[in-house]
């Protein structure tokens, strides 16, 4: 066929020119592997071979020949006795000549359409403008000034290292970098703005804090809040928190669908990249007063008659809205000591704790608590599976009932 004829005169070509560059037995070859160039060398009966991100195409040649070159010189001017040796010192020294580091983040920002110009600012990447009042600089920042000095990182694991360094080891802002930059690397390799062996590690090592338990108010302790509060507007607002164990952001996500009520707000789903929640529908616990009684609230009614809530700050302000209003509270700094005696923190989350303790002593499964509560099984049981009831305790209570310990 003259389409394949065509193909492999330029294959010839540019395997001839290598040929002739490499010597007479230099042991040096390219290959096809997965579409993409692949060098291989044979030198004292051990072989070592490279996939270069280049295509296996015209214009992937035209561009990697010169790598090939490069990487050939360096493997035989004694600094390097292997091949993976030589590539990177050889991406390493071209990276920063031909990278527009600014230029390459703005088109990655493309690929990343989640995040909003905020997140983009704070966790990912500043302007020069916006530098001069950066305390910490993001952890793309951090990548351009490491690729700029004049010893750089060669692979994508001392570039992983270096620019986390300004994070302390287990923190939250550290676990965000990490993924921001992972993220960065496998898309700048997959689309050959980076060599391949900027490709980020599978295993970085680090230190995780221990997550902290949130406090699970009970439902006395929150019909005192909605007792105690003053004002009208933040009643509602814990009544709703409660009853149907929302986040602090869904209260601004509530709809009336055919009747019944559903949160339309869409979270990050625990361990599904991209991924986040759909919208769900909303079932109620209702809280019980002292006699056990449930407590009703018409709260569906109260939101299609579009009752109030009280200033809840911009997007993603919600919850500081929650923890400022209540942090001065005397029965809130109650509820706070109470809470630490048991090593555990009060936190605007603490009505939503409530429900999935509640959910579990109602013995519902874990799929639907988790379903109800709008995330994963697995995020489900990393945060509540201590509600779950204690099965063993049970079973000792029960052999050895009526004996004193």
């Amino acid at each position: 066929m003259p389409q394949t004829k065509q193909k492999e005169e330029w294959v010839k070509h540019y395997k001839d020119q290598l040929k002739e560059f490499f010597g007479k037995g230099s042991g040096w070859y390219v290959s096809q592997s997965a579409g993409n160039i692949k060098l291989e060398v044979l030198v004292n009966g051990k072989k070592e071979s490279r996939t270069l991100p280049y295509k296996w195409s015209k214009s992937g040649f035209a561009v990697g020949v010169e790598e090939i070159k490069q990487i050939f010189k360096r493997f035989h001017t004694g600094k390097t006795t292997t091949l993976a040796g030589a590539c990177d010192i050889t991406s390493a020294s071209n990276s920063t000549i031909e990278t527009n580091w600014e230029e390459l983040f703005t088109a990655y920002k493309k690929f990343v359409p989640q995040a909003s110009a905020k997140t983009w600012g704070k966790s990912y990447y500043k302007t020069s403008e916006q530098l001069e009042k950066a305390i910490k600089p993001p952890v793309l920042n951090q990548v351009e000034r490491l690729m700029a000095k004049k010893k750089k990182p060669t692979n994508g694991t001392e570039l992983m290292m270096q620019a986390l360094e300004p994070w302390e080891q287990g923190s939250r802002a550290r676990q965000i970098s990490r993924r921001v930059l992972k993220g960065f690397l496998e898309w700048a390799v997959l689309n050959a703005k980076l060599t391949a062996n900027f490709a980020p590690p599978a295993v970085i090592p680090e230190i995780r804090d221990d997550k902290r338990i949130g406090y699970a108010l009970s439902d006395i302790q929150i019909l005192s809040l909605i007792e105690n509060e003053p004002d009208d507007k933040w009643k509602y607002v814990y009544q709703l928190l409660a009853v149907f164990g929302l986040r602090p952001a869904e209260l601004k996500y509530l709809r009336i669908i055919d009747g019944e009520l559903w949160c339309t707000y869409g979270k990050s789903m625990g361990g599904k990249k991209g991924k986040k929640t759909k919208r769900r529908k909303l079932s109620p616990i209702p809280l019980k007063n002292i006699d056990g009684k449930a407590i009703e609230f018409n709260l569906i009614k109260r939101i299609q008659l579009g009752e109030e809530m009280p200033p809840l700050g911009r997007e993603g302000e919600t919850a500081m809205a929650l923890r400022t209003h209540l942090r001065g509270w005397k029965l809130w700094k109650q509820y706070r000591e109470e809470a630490t005696k048991i090593d555990e923190v009060l936190v605007p989350y603490t009505f939503r704790h409530r429900y999935a303790k509640a959910s579990h002593a109602l013995g519902f499964p874990i799929k639907n608590i988790a379903e109800a509560m709008g995330h994963t099984a697995e995020v489900h049981l990393e945060n509540y599976a201590r509600f779950q009831p204690d099965g063993t305790t049970e079973m000792y209570k029960a052999a050895f009932e009526g004996i004193a310990a």
